[in-house]
């Protein structure tokens, strides 16, 4: 938003400077964004032709002595056809910059005759377009004077950012009602227009919108006769200039005065251009129309537009059309004020790539009740400036405006912003603003005008109290301290994501991000797709339905990378699930998916690395591992975590297992996947993955707090001894390994199964178990006696937990 510092002053009594102005602007929240002070006008001045003789080296040349009011006249070459003895003009000396010509001057060399500076035109000036002479000014003009501020070219440029939620402040005038309400100045009222009326305005208007009124809220129409159109006053011209218009003749730029002076755009159509009447309606599919922008549209039944008998006349809030604008020889003119819907008119604006004026206030909101005062000033300013007798004005559709009413507790201004303002300064603020305020004390009701669009609530009110009082006297304030030192900020739920993001980045695992939403078929496959969690207005066809597992977006994830040549893929995700449309519904779970041979099999010993030569594939080992790692990273005891073979439907039933606490508590599921599932989701190669439910995991006990070292490391030794066990076969490596821990769980840190050998050498449906324990002594070194006391305890925990019996 564009506006001038004379124009500024018209609606507002104020003696402040630019630099106030600009200053309080920003700090009630309209930013200045720019502002230009005019200074490439500054070194232009008017000057007197002394004399004007006749170039000797050109015919169409003169050779001037000009009076710049500096001492001795200068000499010009000029090739105006105006150039003569007497003549005042604007004079630039050499090393001025003209903007008309984008050049700066410099002593010339004109056909053998010096030339020291030039005498202007009213486009090189950037005034107007007119280059055919030089400027021309009356007898009495101060000869040395500055030009810029005899022609008024001086006038500051302001230059806001308006965010879109303020309509009101796309007019100068609303910016001055603003900048008074903070106490710069006193906002000049204008006077009612007036002047008198003959006969009615015989076009009439019909709304043909059926049930949808709110496309058209409101139409005003007026005719004006007699009408003479030529080129707008000076004023009224420098105005438009200076905020980038093209003035193009009286009539139109008085339109795009008011759209800028007051904020309501206006339409005018030449009346002799008009068949008929005019109704505002739908536009039919593929009708066009030529709009003033020399440009076609062709419309749908989407875009609101204004007709007669001969077919669609303006786009309706967002430009006119070319068959009934307004030309030198217009002589009845029919003025339109009208209201547009500002979601329409956004929407039509884009689908046609049309940004106009007109369409920039419509679609953030026009004051209603302006709608008959802007037709008003409108056709004031055409009597007065082109003549013609104004008939009575048609008005069809509207309703007066019903004031929203807020009750507004003053205190909220303190809860919301932590400023002390007092009931009276909120209530003059408001007041000033122009709301309605009624009510006494701590408590007030307010009513919001018809240009406040954007104000609905009482939080809205604590805004507008808090930047007319001073965004600059909120003070910064540290957030309170908490009871103690690292004291807990996060939930536990927001920990545990934390740690579980951390621990799988630590196995060489990428973080991903999915979409929320999948297709019904993948929802489905995964034991979702209740109707309860299909989407009513999904972004794409293919994303219907809230996902039940993170799994499916993760798989098609692996699979696109694999289709780009990256076979080798490790990705997990922390974030929701979804198994109903209930908030307990709404799961927090880490899953993640390994592809092709992007395992962990390599470090360690593993009884799975038996395997040698090339990658390994992953396989349910590795996603029990990443579970596992995610469980154990958010602190549960692993001690009390279950295995059973097996998992949901989309698991490999023989490869796959569920993670337990208790008989009640599922922690998570990991395994291969079923190859029916994989083709569902057209994806291939080996492939596993897991899902760990954050939310399911207990919360942590209280401890009692320690007095020793967080952190404790042995000094002694630690002895790793390795065991193998016959068993059955039915028996769990599991099993064995929590019986050998259980032996000692002070002394034994670990227990790591590292082959598993099946033969005819150990008997008919027996197998071979051998692990590694890792026994860590914490207070002495351990003797030969303690080895043999720890192994007979190991063994026979094994026998009792399992009948296994210590391999020969």
């Amino acid at each position: 938003m564009k506006f001038t510092l004379s124009w500024l002053k018209e609606h507002l009594e104020t003696d402040a400077t630019l630099e106030q102005i600009c200053e309080r602007l920003t700090s009630i929240g309209l930013e200045v964004e720019e502002v230009d002070d005019k200074a490439s006008f500054k070194p232009f001045v008017i000057a007197k032709v002394v004399s004007a003789e006749q170039h000797p080296n050109a015919d169409k040349l003169r050779v001037l002595m000009v009076d710049t009011g500096a001492g001795a006249p200068v000499q010009v070459v000029c090739g105006a056809p105006n150039a003569r003895e007497g003549l005042i003009g604007a004079f630039a000396a050499p090393g001025t910059y003209v903007p008309g010509i984008d050049v700066t001057l410099s002593v010339g060399n004109i056909r053998g005759v010096e030339s020291r500076g030039m005498m202007c035109s009213e486009r090189e000036l950037e005034m107007s377009d007119n280059h055919d002479g030089i400027i021309e000014l009356p007898a009495d003009a101060p000869v040395g004077a500055s030009f810029a501020a005899y022609a008024g070219l001086d006038d500051p440029v302001i230059e806001i950012n308006l965010t879109p939620n303020r309509p009101d402040c796309t007019s100068v005038f609303g910016i001055a009602r603003d900048l008074a309400a903070s106490g710069l100045g006193t906002l000049k009222l204008p006077k009612p227009p007036s002047f008198r009326t003959e006969g009615e305005t015989p076009v009439k208007v019909t709304l043909d919108l059926g049930a949808d009124t709110h496309l058209c809220p409101g139409f005003a129409l007026r005719l004006v006769r007699g009408v003479k159109n030529g080129p707008s006053p000076r004023w009224m011209q420098q105005r438009l200039l200076a905020i980038g218009l093209r003035p193009i003749n009286a009539l139109v730029d008085i339109t795009n005065y008011m759209t800028f002076d007051q904020g309501r755009p206006m339409h005018v159509f030449a009346a002799a251009k008009v068949k008929g009447n005019l109704t505002v309606r739908r536009a039919r599919e593929g009708e066009t129309v030529l709009a003033l922008d020399q440009r076609e549209y062709t419309l749908s039944p989407a875009n609101v537009v204004i007709a007669d008998d001969n077919g669609i006349e303006s786009i309706g809030g967002v430009m006119g059309g070319e068959h009934s604008g307004c030309d030198e020889n217009t002589t009845d003119v029919l003025i339109e004020s009208a209201l547009w819907d500002p979601i329409n008119i956004a929407r039509t604006g884009r689908m046609l790539g049309i940004i106009t004026d007109a369409r920039y206030r419509f679609e953030r909101g026009v004051d209603p009740e302006y709608m008959l005062p802007g037709l008003e000033r409108t056709t004031e300013l055409v009597l007065e400036l082109c003549g013609g007798t104004a008939a009575s004005a048609n008005v069809v559709g509207y309703k007066a405006y019903q004031p929203k009413v807020i009750d507004f507790p003053v205190s909220e201004v303190k809860r919301l912003t932590g400023l002390e303002v007092s009931s009276e300064e909120s209530r003059d603020i408001l007041t000033k603003l122009g709301f309605g305020v009624s009510g006494t004390g701590e408590r007030l009701s307010v009513s919001v005008p018809s240009w406040r669009p954007d104000v609905d609530g009482k939080a809205d009110l604590v805004e507008e109290v808090m930047r007319i009082h001073g965004v600059d006297n909120i003070h910064a304030v540290p957030l309170p301290s908490h009871n103690s030192v690292n004291g807990k900020i996060l939930t536990t739920l927001q920990i545990r994501s934390r740690l579980a993001k951390r621990a799988l980045a630590a196995r060489g695992m990428m973080e991903a991000v999915t979409w929320s939403f999948i297709p019904k078929a993948q929802a489905e496959l995964f034991g979702g797709g209740a109707p309860e969690l299909a989407l009513s207005n999904p972004i794409a066809a293919d994303m219907s339905d809230m996902r039940p597992s993170l799994l499916p977006g993760l798989l098609t994830a692996a699979q696109r990378n694999a289709d780009k040549g990256y076979g080798d893929v490790a990705i997990f995700e922390v974030s929701g699930t979804y198994e109903n449309d209930r908030p307990e519904g709404q799961r927090r779970v880490a899953g993640g998916v390994r592809r092709g041979t992007a395992s962990l099999a390599g470090a360690g010993r593993l009884w799975s690395n038996a395997a040698k030569g090339g990658g390994k594939p992953v396989d349910v080992f590795d996603a029990k591992a990443d579970a596992l790692a995610v469980i154990e990273a958010c602190g549960l005891p692993m001690g009390n975590v279950q295995i059973e073979p097996g998992g949901p439907a989309w698991y490999h039933p023989g490869r796959s297992g569920t993670i337990r606490m208790g008989p009640k508590i599922v922690l998570g599921y990991f395994g291969e996947f079923h190859p029916k599932t994989l083709s569902a989701l057209d994806v291939s190669g080996a492939l596993c993955g897991f899902e760990v439910f954050l939310d399911a995991m207990p919360e942590p006990k209280k401890k009692a707090t320690r007095t020793k070292p967080a952190l404790e490391l042995s000094p002694f030794q630690a002895v790793k001894r390795d065991f193998a066990f016959v068993v059955d076969k039915q028996v769990e490596a599991g099993a064995v390994q929590r019986a050998a821990l259980g032996a000692d769980r002070k002394l034994i840190t670990a227990v790591t199964v590292f082959d598993v050998f099946e033969g005819a050498s150990l008997g008919e449906g027996k197998k071979s178990i051998a692990i590694e324990v890792v026994i860590q002594p914490t207070d002495k070194t351990l003797t030969e006696e303690d080895f043999e006391a720890l192994t007979a305890r190991i063994v026979g925990n094994v026998a009792k937990a399992t009948g296994g019996v210590l391999r020969a």
